[in-house]
């Protein structure tokens, strides 16, 4: 049996990773926990204009530690990357291994605003000098997901605070040397984009476990099985 704790992406919660992953990880014999971020999910309203990447880091370092949690395979969501890297570097001490699920993969002093054009970050810096409440950063459109269930998933998304897209992350230990893999979404990435490109140098690093779904970005909700059994495997290897 090993011990899991899954870290959402923005805008998101634990609940979309209960609503199929963490039952289907437990059935398989697993001790599971989902985080939810401050100011997101059924913490919505504990969001303050000071809520940063650094309060989701330590989020997470709070559940190690109240759970008394050890060898863990931490696993992180797309802006949940930011997240897990930050507690490998606060407390690599508790963990076995690190699974990025086509997540951010930040080195040193990156923040997640780094990589959106200038003009998406312009616009959320004059929304935090302009508006009482441009802190709060709206999300009015989801990534694709199954007609049944985007309804409800968009009713519990939540506006998340800015600082935690713009903080940059800062590593004490520099990079890693705990076990890492990445699981690549490729449907939904233009050859060549970015994310495409990254994947591709994880993909060649020896130092990576490098897995790859032909499926969309929210891989909990489009390919929930093949999710656990990329999960399940990594279990066994660890």
């Amino acid at each position: 049996m090993a011990t899991f704790v899954i870290v959402h992406g923005a805008w998101g919660g634990a609940w979309s990773w209960n609503k199929t992953v963490v039952p289907l990880l437990r059935q398989a014999g697993h001790a599971v926990s989902a985080v939810t971020l401050t100011g997101l999910g059924e913490r919505a309203h504990l969001g303050t204009p000071d809520t940063d990447l650094d309060t989701h880091i330590q989020d997470v370092c709070n559940v190690l530690f109240h759970e008394d949690l050890h060898d863990v395979i931490l696993a992180g969501h797309s802006y949940g990357g930011m997240v897990i890297t930050g507690v490998a570097d606060r407390m690599p001490e508790r963990l076995a291994q690190l699974v990025y699920l086509d997540a951010a993969v930040p080195s040193d002093g990156q923040s997640l605003a780094d990589g959106w054009s200038p003009e998406r970050r312009a616009e959320l810096l004059a929304r935090l000098e302009r508006e009482p409440d441009g802190w709060r950063m709206t999300r009015a459109q989801q990534p694709p997901n199954p007609p049944e269930l985007y309804d409800w998933a968009l009713a519990r998304r939540v506006d998340q605070p800015a600082k935690t897209f713009l903080q940059p992350i800062r590593l004490t230990r520099g990079e890693t040397t705990l076990p890492r893999a990445f699981v690549y979404c490729s449907a939904d990435k233009e050859p060549g984009s970015p994310a495409a490109l990254r994947a591709e140098k994880i993909k060649n690093d020896p130092r990576w476990r490098y897995f790859e779904l032909p499926t969309l970005h929210n891989l909990m909700y489009h390919a929930p099985k093949e999710t656990v059994e990329i999960l399940c495997q990594i279990a066994a290897e660890t």
